[in-house]
């Protein structure tokens, strides 16, 4: 059975869904952010129990600032049973294209109920205080969003040349980004951008989180001259669009 939240009966479909996560591992860190914290009006979870009762499964669906035109959507599952398939039926609808993010030990399974494109295969890191030292780069100015988020710039001019931010925060991990432009490269910009904003939410008692593509030598690299380590999680990042169950 699967139940779709309400504005009323979303706080305790959290509650049941948070039973499939771990909110301390980085792993786990995006799915409990928008599962758990995402807000409210722009959250609808579904969850999926099995013949006894017990939840052994949750897709959460999201409206963000990421990607205006594609929902985000994640999911956990557990246990034998497959709660993928009608969880993917309750939330999505045929044709519509979301950005997915998921565990990539579920990428078959995924994969045969949605078509998936600007598939990548991310390594999740981890910031190791141990390993951090903050930058005091002057040309980097930080401020805060208008989410309450750490934000890093280094700008030429009028132009904003090295950026770094954040994409989510829960109160246990964020997840960085960075952007550099073409110009800005090879000054050690973009790892001072990071540092700053690393610096910053170490300050709130935050763990920051890095998402890199397995085949971006250059970021990879960035994050660990950072301090930040492979945490040896692997996450799908993809769009996907929901295949007709009649054409299956």
């Amino acid at each position: 059975m699967t139940k779709e939240s309400t504005p009323d009966t979303l706080s305790t479909l959290r509650s049941q869904a948070r039973e499939l996560l771990n909110e301390f591992d980085a792993a786990d860190g995006l799915a409990s952010y928008y599962a758990l914290y995402h807000a409210n009006r722009r959250t609808v979870l579904y969850t999926h129990f099995d013949t006894t009762g017990v939840v052994d499964g949750f897709l959460v669906r999201c409206q963000t600032g990421i990607d205006l035109f594609r929902p985000v959507i994640t999911l956990r599952v557990r246990g034998a049973n497959d709660p993928i398939s009608p969880l993917i039926d309750s939330a999505l609808v045929v044709g519509r294209p979301y950005l997915m993010v998921f565990p990539a030990a579920l990428r078959d399974q995924v994969g045969e109920l949605v078509t998936l494109s600007e598939s990548t295969c991310n390594r999740i890191m981890r910031l190791e205080s141990s390993r951090f030292q903050p930058d005091l780069n002057t040309l980097v100015v930080t401020r805060t969003d208008a989410e309450g988020h750490p934000r890093a710039e280094i700008a030429r001019g009028d132009r904003v040349i090295a950026q770094a931010g954040v994409n989510w925060r829960s109160p246990i991990f964020a997840e960085v980004y960075v952007k550099v432009e073409q110009e800005g490269r090879g000054h050690g910009w973009g790892q001072s951008v990071v540092r700053a904003v690393s610096s910053a939410l170490l300050d709130m008692r935050v763990t920051p989180l890095y998402a890199v593509a397995e085949d971006n030598d250059a970021s990879y690299e960035l994050a660990l001259d950072v301090g930040f380590v492979d945490t040896g999680a692997r996450e799908i990042m993809a769009q996907g669009i929901r295949v007709d169950s009649s054409d299956l």
